[in-house]
């Protein structure tokens, strides 16, 4: 076969996987489970058939007219770079494990026919996100992936807290694709047409008319789907989906969407300086807020999900400072190793037992339970605080090295303003990365709550995707830096020597710092248990998350209010702990600004409606009701009325005549 037919079979997969799994559910439910993960399985290996055959050599590009439009022609095109063939790998790797870990996850779960479709045609929309050569079939992929993260993340629709999170998650992304939508027309219509070569080209020929208009446009989809500030705040909601999702969604799919399209199209973004500011200013505030966000989490799901809006913020951070190799080289290590942690936590989930979410306040020690989490957990976590020779380390350094050379002016094209923003925030993030790095570390596995019953042993497919994962997390960065610049464009990958001193020497720091607080605030709380928390029975961890995601509200209410006496999250964030844990109230501030006033309008547009547009159609029904009446009186078949009427009729009529004839 040619590489272009491997490359169209890749997303069909998945596609044909998911609909066979839907029409199979019900009448043949031994056939779920193959049809999950079998598609998968075989799109891995096309997908690294493909990017073997690509190489890191010249673009395979295929196009085939889908309809004629008389202006902008849509196409069916693929543009495989060494960009999309190495993520389309990542891609199929991390669903192919998301697959064959919710085999055990969820093995009870009623839902599961549904839940394992739905993923497979998540999976079929990123591969389309990632080959299309085309925006508009990349934008039908972009939407596709949308809806299905609404399904996923409301897959336990029992629960308040599954629905609303949904709704959230659709809602904010479809806030930012309204301009996105309208920045791929103004960028097709600049340059004649939605194919991404020819958009470059135009880009280089300085064909573009728009540039500044076009990329802010652009980034209000890609702040949107990449959980950028400011429309980040949906993410951490989305944590009432099953943790599976969590992993499919935040590791390698539908959040590293907007970074690929950035790397994909960057000569448009850096056709205008200003956009490359307004880039650098959202990364650095993303990975500030988020780090500091995530020291102050109790759940453990949403401590990595802050940590995923800030690893993103280092991927956009990459692109600001004009190296996209930095920036994928980063979503790749981000994309194993914090797939791991969600698949990791949701074994700690299942088996701590907690009533909330995932509390780590109520935590027991749980190191000895699960021994399989908790060394590839300390593995996924040492990466992603960037401790060498872990690939967090190498991919982050890309990145710090990147903005070093922007703003010391060795990039060209890119205002050195971009570059100091970008080092300076990448260095206060890798300080709070570590720190709740740490944090979690330490609360999860030598936690003071107390412990629940023992659920025995965790599916042999969960344990072994962990064991999986953690390869490319401990091995990736160090193998692939070498062999990558092959790849993306030939741009050096090594770490320099400054930006691995100051990272790790910050990074160190933090840990330590943390490890310091906790130990003061244990023995601060003494060696009195913690409260008794409410255990749940023998079951499977999909169903237990599904029971702890209905009593989180009613249990601790937010999750700024769960206790917890050991934590050094308080201690190091002091006052600041309080608008941390709830994400800076930048949700209070968007129900101000935007819901409320929307509720207020619709409030006024029910009003007007009910009192003003309802009264003239009653009183245009009331009118003619009233003549009928009087004609229905006048008509009671009384001969004598009759006469009557017409007599005085005759005589006033006479009179009128003879009035208007004498001229009076």
């Amino acid at each position: 076969m040619t590489t272009t037919t491997l490359a169209v079979l890749v997303p069909l997969l998945p596609f044909l996987g998911a609909a066979a799994g839907l029409l199979l559910g019900r009448t043949a439910p031994g056939f779920v489970r193959p049809l999950a993960v079998l598609p998968s399985l075989a799109a891995l290996a096309l997908a690294a058939i493909v990017a073997v055959r690509q190489g890191g050599d010249a673009a395979v590009d295929s196009a085939t007219e889908l309809t004629p439009t008389g202006s902008v022609p849509v196409e069916l095109a693929l543009h495989i770079d060494g960009f999309a063939a190495l993520v389309a790998v990542l891609v199929a790797f991390v669903a192919t494990c998301v697959q064959i870990y919710s085999t055990g996850y969820l093995r009870d779960d009623p839902r599961y026919p549904s839940y394992a479709a739905l993923v497979s045609l998540f999976t079929s929309a990123m591969f389309l996100v990632v080959y299309s050569g085309d925006l508009i079939v990349l934008l039908v992929g972009w939407e596709v992936m949308g809806i299905c993260s609404y399904f996923l993340v409301g897959h336990y629709w029992e629960t308040p807290e599954a629905r609303a999170a949904s709704i959230k998650a659709f809602l904010v992304t479809k806030l930012g694709d309204v301009p996105f939508l309208i920045g791929l027309f103004a960028l097709a219509t600049d340059a004649g047409s939605f194919r991404i070569t020819k958009i470059l080209s135009t880009v280089a020929s300085g064909g573009l008319h728009h540039p500044t208009l076009i990329a802010l446009l652009l980034l209000a989809g890609v702040a949107g789907k990449s959980a950028q500030f400011p429309l980040h705040t949906w993410l951490p909601d989305a944590m009432a989906g099953p943790t599976p999702v969590s992993a499919l969604i935040h590791a390698a799919t539908m959040v590293a969407a907007g970074v690929y399209f950035i790397a994909r199209l960057l000569p448009v973004f850096e056709a205008s300086s200003a956009a490359m500011v307004v880039l650098a200013v959202m990364a650095a505030v993303t990975m500030a807020g988020s780090g500091l966000a995530a020291l102050a989490q109790d759940d453990i799901k949403r401590v990595l999900a802050y940590s995923t809006i800030g690893q993103l913020g280092y991927m956009s951070g990459a692109l600001a400072v004009g190296d996209r190799g930095a920036a994928v080289f980063h979503l790749l290590s981000h994309g194993a190793f914090k797939a791991l942690l969600f698949l990791a936590a949701g074994v700690v989930i299942h088996a701590s037992g907690t009533n909330s979410l995932a509390a780590m306040s109520r935590m027991g020690n749980l190191r000895a339970r699960v021994p399989d989490a908790f060394w590839t957990m300390t593995v996924a976590l040492l990466a992603l605080a960037a401790i060498p020779p872990f690939s967090g380390f190498f991919s982050k350094e890309s990145v710090l090295g990147a903005a070093e050379h922007a703003a010391t002016g060795d990039t060209e094209h890119i205002p050195g303003a971009a570059g100091w923003i970008v080092l300076v925030a990448g260095l206060l993030a890798a300080l709070l990365t570590a720190a709740y790095a740490t944090r979690l570390w330490l609360l999860a596995f030598h936690g003071r709550g107390v412990e629940a019953p023992d659920h025995g042993r965790q599916p042999v497919a969960m344990n072994a995707v962990l064991w999986v994962l953690a390869v490319p997390s401990l091995a990736l960065g160090g193998l692939a830096y070498r062999a990558l610049p092959n790849w993306f464009d030939g741009h050096d990958l090594t770490p320099t020597l400054t930006t691995s001193v100051l990272g790790t020497g910050v990074a160190l720091v933090g840990g330590i710092v943390t490890y310091g607080a906790w130990r003061h605030t244990t023995a601060l709380a003494g060696s009195a248990p913690m409260g008794a928390v409410a255990a749940h029975p023998e079951g499977d961890a999909g169903l237990v998350e599904a029971e702890a995601i209905a009593s989180h509200a009613a249990a601790y209410g937010d999750v700024a209010s769960a206790p917890d006496p050991a934590d050094p999250g308080r201690l190091l964030l002091g006052p600041l702990h309080r608008h941390a844990a709830t994400g800076f109230h930048l949700d209070a501030v968007y129900a101000a600004l935007f819901v409320r006033p929307v509720t207020a309008a619709a409030s006024l547009v029910r009003f007007l409606d009910r009192e003003v547009v309802d009264t003239y159609v009653r009183g245009a029904g009331t009118l003619p009701r009233l003549l009928g009446a009087a004609v229905r009186r006048a008509q009671n078949g009384n001969m004598q009325t009759y006469v009557s009427a017409l007599l005085a009729g005759t005589v006033v009529l006479t009179v009128a005549v003879l009035l208007v004839a004498t001229g009076v």
